[in-house]
This record gives structure tokens, sequence and C-alpha cells, in this order.
């Protein structure tokens, strides 16, 4: 593949990679994907004649089986690059709609920079010409247009590739533009919105709809905010008393943006999208609104996979993140645990893709009981506590683990609850990327007694260390220590002796520093190192350039603690560079090439949820994705580490 092509989804072929195509590529894997539009039948860059001129369409549909001609175009698409805006004259929604006249038995058209979506049908105007009605939904393959307009549970679509993510950024921007609300405000309103949505989906009849003429007449538009706003009040803030803390919170937004707003959600299911499809759009949403000043930078997801594939946690272990910021770290290694449990509950089914109502039943009720009892979070930022409480609502719940509180402070200041609930040396896997820098340094005596490496250490001429006592043979302090370095003790703390293990993002600062041998020693006599991964120094950019490296440690036993004290341990530890992380200082993804300079493709099987629209039930289906392949150390890195681990058996 030629440097600035990419493959066009329908055909195969190659056309140039710009916004605009971005765009179209989204789209086409919709048609297909969500619309189940067969692909033979989707034609892009399809040719017509408007009057004497001829024009090319982005996107033509047409019946299934029929040939391709603009007689037979039944719904037509037009995508432009973000910049184009609807009003355009010559690219914007008039545009479309001559296209559609110019197709006679053209019924439905779609026009979308990705920002900004529109969907019409075309109606006789009763005097011999056309017009054109804004509806909400272009109908799928064999829907009527009015069930389109009005989502059942059979009908709802899992989210793919991007268009979730737009999704979400239409209805941030449309917020955000017709409210008069802050970006921060907005956000939070849309979060209602996404979580009515969600608790809908539990229910036997959705609910969780606005129809045409309520998205277009203003008083009429009432009916579905009131609607939405019982349902956000009986399944909400009822059921999430820990994330609505107010018991009359209300849905802040007018009536026509509520109606808007849900006509861009209605139709997707968001408990059955893909982890990543789902992640990836609201970790940007959360991304560019709730960045604070505290050293909070989100873990890359493909460095958050590498990590937990390495760690590989177990159903019946108990997993915590004591610095969660908006949940992703966590729900990488929950979703890890669950992917555990469903297979091992699908290999005991007759029929391993659909299951029967009892089968169901105890994969659920087993997936809930590690919900429940095995995922924790703390974050001392209240904005990212609750942004983490919805995400793993969205992302299969367990928010009941999640708690505001000060991980480095004393455990007995700490809420009786989260106390009761993990102890110190009471976890058996820790993820953790917790906040660092000088420019937040914990500097509060009472917080730094509790720790060894808050001392000041005195090194030997041997080489070893000790902490520096006063007269009253009490440890003398540092004035201040980063948090990061606290934030070590206090995992290893919380981590069961022997067993307990943990994968943390570190500064390379902490594993270089001369001035910090005493941490690397401290370390050493308190944990087994199991691997170092050196990240690429833009692992955290377009934010950050901190060179940090990814390192697995294991507690050690009160006996190896003694050990490595007197005589040290001497084990094999595992070690990699990652010099590609697959995106650029930018954050754009960049690809695998080959030598002479053409991007690699890969073709992988994905498993993918999708509504059986006869039953409504879940069934998984494995389809095949050819794409390019991101050029990302970390899959390799953790596939090496467990060859490794096979060696030292």
């Amino acid at each position: 593949m030629p440097e600035g092509k990419r493959r066009d989804f329908l055909t195969g072929e190659l056309v140039k990679d710009t916004p605009e195509e971005y765009v179209r590529q989204n789209i086409e894997k919709a048609l297909v994907r969500q619309y189940k539009y067969a692909a033979v039948d989707c034609e892009p860059e399809f040719t017509i004649k408007v009057g004497s001129s001829k024009k090319r369409v982005d996107i033509v549909v047409f019946p299934a089986g029929e040939a391709h001609t603009q007689a037979n175009a039944r719904i037509l698409v037009e995508t432009k690059r973000p910049e184009v805006k609807a009003t355009s004259r010559t690219d914007g929604i008039g545009q479309l709609q001559s296209y559609m006249a110019a197709c006679l038995n053209a019924e439905y058209g779609m026009w979308t920079n990705g920002d900004d979506r529109f969907c019409y049908a075309k109606r006789p105007d009763g005097k011999g010409g056309w017009k054109f009605e804004e509806i909400i939904e272009i109908p799928a393959f064999g829907q009527t247009e009015e069930d389109a307009q009005r989502p059942d549970r059979k009908s709802l679509v899992v989210g793919t590739a991007d268009n979730l993510l737009f999704a979400f950024r239409r209805c941030h921007n449309y917020i955000a533009a017709h409210e008069g609300k802050q970006k921060t405000e907005a956000f939070w309103e849309l979060l209602k919105l996404i979580f009515t949505k969600i608790e809908d989906e539990r229910s036997p009849k959705i609910n969780f709809y606005a129809t045409p003429s309520e998205r277009a007449n203003a008083t009429l538009a009432s009916s579905a905010k009131k609607r939405i706003e019982t349902l956000f009040k009986s399944k909400v803030v009822k059921k999430y008393p820990g994330i609505f803390e107010e018991r009359d919170e209300v849905i802040d937004l007018s009536p026509a943006v509520v109606a808007y707003v849900v006509t861009q959600l209605q139709n997707y299911s968001l408990l059955l999208s893909p982890v990543d499809v789902k992640g990836v759009a609201y970790e940007e949403i959360v991304g560019s609104n709730l960045r604070g000043d505290r050293g909070e930078f989100f873990t890359p997801r493909n460095a958050c996979r590498m990590a937990v594939a390495m760690l590989d946690p177990q159903p019946d272990e108990r997993v915590l993140d004591p610095s969660c910021g908006t949940g992703g770290f966590l729900i990488t290694a929950m979703n890890h645990a669950l992917a555990v449990i469903e297979r091992e509950q699908r290999d005991q089914w007759a029929d391993p893709s659909n299951g029967s109502d009892l089968e169901r039943q105890e994969l659920y009720k087993r997936r809930s009981d590690y919900l429940s009892q095995c995922v924790f979070g703390i974050d001392l930022n209240p904005a990212l506590v609750r942004a983490a409480k919805m995400n793993m609502v969205m992302n299969n719940d367990g928010s009941g683990g999640l708690w505001q509180a000060n991980t480095l402070v004393n455990p007995h200041s700490w809420n009786p609850t989260l106390r009761q609930r993990i102890p110190l040396g009471s976890i058996d896997v820790i993820v953790s990327n917790p906040p660092f820098g000088a420019n937040i340094p914990i500097d509060d005596d009472e917080v730094l007694s509790q720790y060894d490496l808050a001392s000041v250490w005195d090194e030997a001429d041997d080489g070893d260390f000790s902490m520096r006592l006063d007269k009253h043979q009490v440890p003398v302090l540092q004035k201040s220590q980063p948090p990061e370095i606290l934030f070590i003790e206090r995992c290893l703390q919380l981590l069961k002796p022997g067993t307990g293990r943990m994968a943390m993002v570190i500064p390379n600062g902490i594993l270089n520093n001369p001035g910090l041998t005493y941490v690397r020693r401290w370390i050493l006599t308190r944990a087994q190192i199991l691997a170092v991964v050196d990240m690429d120094r833009d692992l955290f950019q377009p934010k950050n350039d901190t060179q940090t490296s990814m390192v697995l440690m294991r507690r050690l036993s009160a006996d190896e603690e003694a050990e490595a004290e007197t005589t040290g341990l001497d084990y094999p530890v595992f070690m990699a560079i990652a010099e590609k992380i697959g995106h650029d200082k930018r954050g754009n993804t960049i690809y695998r090439r080959t030598a002479d300079g053409e991007d690699v493709l890969i073709t992988r099987t994905e498993e993918i949820s999708e509504i059986d629209p006869g039953t409504g039930a879940e069934v998984l289906q494995d389809i095949t994705v050819t794409e390019k392949d991101p050029d990302d150390d970390l899959p390799a890195v953790a596939l090496a580490y467990h060859e490794w681990l096979e060696k030292q058996q």
C-alpha cells in the first residue's frame, strides 16, 4: 500500500487517505455492519447524471441483487471532511438533495462530516417535484422507515469503527452550542443521558427514544424530555446514589436539545457495543473535559492491554487501581477476567454461540459476583471518580467498588466501608498509572510518616542504605516526596504478601537516577521484579513527554523479605524496549511498513456481539477484518513475556 493511501472497505481498491475518506470509510463499515446491507449492494464514487453534468455520489446503496444503475439507486450518502458545514453552498446538504432529486427512485439520503449528520426522506411535493423531510435515521436492510425512527430491542445495533465516537462528539458539541454551557457542564449533562440510555437497555421495553416530530417541534419535544427525565430519576438516580448524590437531580437541558441527543443515541446498543469502540468514544470525550493539573494523564489503551495481558488477572483475583482516573486501566483488567469467565461458561453450553436462558443466567450471575466482589478503584479527584463509575457501568459495571479517597493518607482515615473492603495486604492484582511530577509534591508530615521511602536514607561505605534516625530513634523525614515514589510503597502494602503482583507506570528517573538508588534498594528488598518494559517517550504525547517504563512486581513474603535483606535474592527479570507504541508525538496513529515503504496489512478474526432481529437476544459472531497494522510493539512484548515465562518453568 503506497504512502498516503488506504484500502476502501467496500471494494478493496486503493484510495487517498484523507480526512474526508476517513469519514467515508466509517460510514461504509456502518452500512455493512450496523445497517446490514451487503457490501456488493453498496458502491462508492458512483457516477450519476444531474441535468447535463455528471456527478459522483460518495456512496450509493442499491436494492439487494439489483443492477447498479442510477434508476436503482435507493440510498445516497455524502461524506465530507469535518471542516465542511452542512450549510455550504457547494458541499452541504443541498448537494445531497440535488443528487437525490436526480435519482428518481432514491428514497433516502445521509449527509455527514462526522461531527454533523443529517438524514432525509424524499417525498413528492404535490406539484410534480420533491421535498426533503429530515428523519432521525435511514432504514436498515429489511427495516421500514417507521421502525427506523422508533427503536425496539430487536433493532438496536452495536457501534462499529469510530461511528459511536462521532455520535458522542456530535451530542457534546450540540449541547455546548445550543445551551451556552461550558464544556465540562455540557459533558456532565451528556453523561446523564448516556447513563439513562444504558439503564433503559436493561429493561424489557425500550423507552429511550424521541420521535421525528418531537425532534422537529419544540412544543412536542417537551414530551420527549419528560419521558427521558422520568427514566433518569427512576432508573439512574435511585440506582446510583454514589454517582448522583442529589435526589432531586435533573437533566438540565432544554427539551429540544434532549430530543436531539436522544435521537443520536437511541439506535445503538451501548451495552453490547465492543469495549474498545465504547472506550475510545468515552475516553476522548472525558479526556477533552476532565484532564486535570495533578499529573493526570490517561494511560493509552494499548499500554493498558499489554500490562494486563502480562499480569493475566483471573476471575478469583481481587483487582485494584489505586489511582483509577476515569477507569481505563481498571476496565481493561476487569474485562480480561470477564472474558475468562465468558469462555469458561460458554464452553459448558450446548451451543457456545447462543446459550439457553438458564445457561445465560448462570453466566450473568458469575459475572455479577465477580464485579461486586473483585473490582476496586480509588481516586482523589471526585469528578474523575464519577466519570470512572459511569465508564464502568458502560463497560459491564463494577462501579460499586469505586471510591473517592486519597490513597496515600493513612487508611484509618478512609471511608469505613473502603477500609473494610480493601485492607492492606488483601489485593491480588494492582494496575496503576499514578500521578507523577515534582510540581505536586507530598509535604504533609502526617502522610510522609507512614512511608519508609519518605525518610532520609544514608548510604554506607559498602553501598548499603539505612534510614537516618534522630536522637529518639525516629526516622528523619524528607521535606517532601513526589507522589509516584509513595505510590510504589502503598501499592506493595496493599498487595497480598507472597502472591500479590502489580503493573505500574514509573518514570524512568526512579529507575536510573543515582540520587534515587535508595528507592531501588528498598524495592528490591520488598518485591520481586518480574518485568521492566522501557516505553517510547511518545507514550503520553501529545500531552506529556515523560520517559516511563511499565514495571511488573510481586510482593515478597515475610521470609523472602528477610532473605532479601540479608543475602539478596537471585532471579531472572524479563526486560524489553518498546520502540514503537502505535502513535507519534502528535497522537496520530502510525502504521508498520515493509522495507519498500509499503503499509503492512493484517487479517484477523474478531468476535462481535450482535442482536438477533428475531429474538432480541445477544449472539456472538466471528468476522474477518483486514486493516493496516499499527506500528506498535506492545502486543508483541506481552506475547514475548509469556513465552519467556514458559521457558523459566
